[in-house]
C-alpha cells in the first residue's frame, strides 16, 4: 500500500538519487506484490490447507464471486471520480473469476499455471493490442458489451486486454500467490527455497531483458522508437523507459519495465514479491521487537481495501472539494505530501485495528459475501 502511496502522491523518479531510486522500486512491484497476496487470500477463502469440496466449496466460490462483483463496481466508482490513479480494484474482480476454478490444484500445478501464462499471456496480449489498432472490431465487441454500456468505459475488452493493468499480464502474478499459498510455509526449508526462487526469478526477468536488449541487434534503438519520451537504457527495469506509442515493434517484448506488460516483466515483478514474502515470513519468526515495531504497517495490511479506496477518494477531495494547489511531482516539495499519506493511513489504520477486527470496507465486505451460506 505505501508503495503505491508512493506511485501516485510522491515525487516523480526523476527526481533521481536515492530518493528517485527508492520510489522507482516501488513502481509496478507494489502492485505486483498487491496482486501475488491477493491470489494468496483467495486460497485462504477457499479453504487452505485443504481446498473446500461439496456445498462449503460452492460458497467458499460464491463468496469470491461476490467479491469480484463488489470490486468491479468499486472499482468502476473510484475511476468516475477521475483522479490521476489508474485504479487496479475492477481488473482485480475479474481476474478472480477467472482463477477461481483452480483453487483445488496443489501448489505445483498452479506455480505450472502461473509460468505458463507469463510466458504465453503477454505474447497473446500483444497480438490482441496489436490488432485493437489495426481495426475497429473492438468498438463493435464494445457495443454488444454490457458492462461498457453501466459503465461507459471498454468494458470487458478494457478489463482483459486495453487497460493499464489488463488481466490476461496480471492472472499469472495472482496464480503464482495461490501457489504459494499452498505450501506448508513452516516446514523447514520451504522459506529458504521461496527467497531463492525469488531472487532467481528477478534475476532472471531483468537480467534477462538487459541481455536481451544489448545483444539483439537494434533492439534497444527499436524500443527508443517506440517508447513515449523515455530512456530506452531503462526499458530492462524502470518506468522511465516510458509507453509504447502506435505500432508497438516486436523488441518492445524484451522489455522488463514493471508495467510493459512482457513476460519479463511479469517474471521479474513475480521474483520481486515472492522474495519480499519471503522476508516479511523471515521476520515476523526471528525478529520478534521489529515485528512489534512494524505494527502500524501491519494494521495498514490488515485494512488494504480500505487504505486503497481512501486515498484515492482523498486525492479526488483535494481536487475537487477542497482544492489543493498541484504539487510539481518533479520536485522534492512531493515528499511530503508521501509522507502525509502515509503517516495518515498509519495511524488511522493503527487506531482502528486496535478496537475492529476489520477495516470498515473490509467489514462491508465480509457482511456482502455472507449471504453466499445460502448457497446449496
Amino acid at each position: 500500500m505505501l508503495g503505491m502511496f508512493s506511485a501516485h502522491v510522491g515525487p516523480d523518479v526523476t527526481v533521481g538519487g536515492p530518493v528517485g531510486f527508492v520510489l522507482e522500486t516501488a513502481r509496478g512491484r507494489s502492485s505486483a506484490l498487491f496482486a501475488l497476496l491477493a491470489g494468496f487470500s483467495l486460497v485462504i477463502i477457499t479453504g487452505r490447507p485443504h481446498p473446500r469440496t461439496g456445498r462449503p466449496g460452492r460458497q467458499a466460490v460464491a463468496r469470491v464471486a461476490i467479491r469480484a462483483g463488489v470490486l468491479v463496481v468499486l472499482g468502476y466508482a473510484l475511476t468516475a471520480l477521475d483522479t490521476p490513479v489508474n485504479v487496479i480494484l475492477g481488473y482485480y474482480g475479474l481476474i478472480f473469476i477467472a482463477v477461481v476454478p483452480l483453487y483445488r490444484l496443489r501448489a505445483g500445478p498452479l506455480a505450472l499455471v502461473a509460468a505458463a501464462g507469463a510466458l504465453v499471456l503477454p505474447q497473446l496480449l500483444y497480438v490482441l493490442r496489436q490488432a485493437i489498432e489495426g481495426g475497429d472490431w473492438a468498438d463493435t465487441v464494445a457495443a454488444w458489451d454490457p458492462l461498457a454500456r453501466l459503465s461507459g468505459s471498454g468494458g470487458f475488452t478494457q478489463l482483459l486486454v486495453t487497460g493499464d493493468y489488463p488481466a490476461l499480464t496480471w492472472m499469472p502474478f495472482v496464480v503464482a500467490g495461490m501457489a504459494i499459498a499452498k505450501l506448508d510455509l513452516t516446514r523447514p526449508g520451504v522459506r529458504p527455497r521461496l527467497a531463492v526462487t525469488g531472487g532467481a526469478l528477478a534475476v532472471l526477468g531483468y537480467g534477462g531483458s538487459w541481455l536481451a536488449l544489448h545483444l539483439v541487434p537494434g533492439a534497444l534503438a527499436s524500443v527508443g522508437a517506440a517508447a513515449d519520451g523515455g530512456s530506452p537504457g531503462s526499458a530492462w527495469w524502470s518506468d522511465t523507459v516510458g509507453t509504447p506509442e502506435g505500432h508497438t515493434p516486436l523488441a518492445w517484448l524484451l522489455v522488463a519495465a514493471p508495467h510493459s506488460q512482457t513476460t519479463l516483466s511479469v517474471i521479474g515483478n513475480t521474483g520481486v514479491a515472492v522474495a519480499l514474502l519471503a522476508a516479511c515470513l523471515a521476520v515476523v519468526e526471528r525478529l520478534p521487537r521489529l515485528t512489534r515495531a512494524a505494527t502500524p504497517v501491519v494494521a495498514v495490511g490488515q485494512m488494504a481495501l480500505t487504505a486503497y479506496v481512501l486515498h484515492i477518494v482523498a486525492l479526488w477531495f483535494f481536487d475537487e472539494v477542497w482544492y489543493v494547489p498541484a504539487v510539481d511531482s518533479d520536485a522534492m516539495n512531493a515528499l511530503p505530501v508521501l509522507v502525509g499519506f502515509a503517516v495518515a493511513a498509519t495511524l488511522l489504520a493503527t487506531l482502528w485495528t486496535r478496537r475492529f477486527r476489520r477495516g470498515p470496507l473490509e467489514h462491508a465486505l465480509h457482511v456482502v459475501t455472507g449471504v453466499a451460506r445460502y448457497v446449496e
